[in-house]
């Protein structure tokens, strides 16, 4: 059976098909499929997302298995914010300097210790008549007062990972591959296919 990750991220595929390629025939990303498909994100959780963009997509490939995700930043100070809303949150159109320079302001005046946030994914693999399999990671750190880092993307510049003694920013490729939401997520769902949890 192929399996088509609802994605055109190349970094993500790549992952997704070094940890799930040995459970699979092929390992397809949408337009290596032939599918150019926009789902509008508008579930309340991060699953809810990732689980409408598996089933979407799976009902144009039905002989086919499907991955999605969704994923984003979670802050604690701010309620779990900007969570669903992480790559919008400060309004369509915006970029990550502008993501960033918001969630800095809604923080200023919130101290050092109680800035605390994680990354989070949530992953949907799903099979026409089967039962979906889903697994969420999670990577904590705190958000720091000013961005750190070239490297990554999103709120990487901001994410200081304590293990690392650095931000995402900061760390290389490789590094933040091997702790990051999106990996734990990942090692979910192979952990369930291994295990023929259905």
């Amino acid at each position: 059976m192929k399996l088509i990750i609802a994605s055109n991220n190349k970094g993500k595929i790549r992952e997704i098909k070094e940890m799930l390629g040995a459970h699979f025939d092929d390992v397809l990303s949408l337009r290596e499929a032939g599918i150019d498909l926009d789902v509008v994100e508008d579930g309340k959780t991060f699953i809810e997302n990732a689980r409408k963009k598996a089933h979407e997509t799976l009902r144009l490939l039905p002989d086919c298995a499907v991955l999605a995700d969704d994923s984003g930043l979670e802050v604690e100070a701010l309620g779990g914010a900007p969570g669903v809303y992480s790559a919008r949150f400060a309004g369509e159109g915006h970029d990550d300097k502008a993501n960033n320079e918001k969630l800095l302001c809604a923080l200023s005046d919130v101290p050092d210790e109680k800035r605390t946030a994680n990354f989070a994914c949530a992953m949907v693999l799903s099979r026409t008549g089967m039962p979906d399999i889903e697994a969420i990671g999670r990577v904590y750190g705190t958000i720091l007062r000013e961005p750190h880092g070239e490297n990554g993307f999103g709120y990487d510049p901001l994410f200081y990972y304590p293990d690392f003694g650095c931000t995402f920013a900061e760390a290389t490729a490789e590094q933040k591959n091997t702790v990051s939401h999106r990996r734990n997520a990942l090692d979910g769902i192979c952990e369930k296919l291994s295990n023929r949890e259905m």
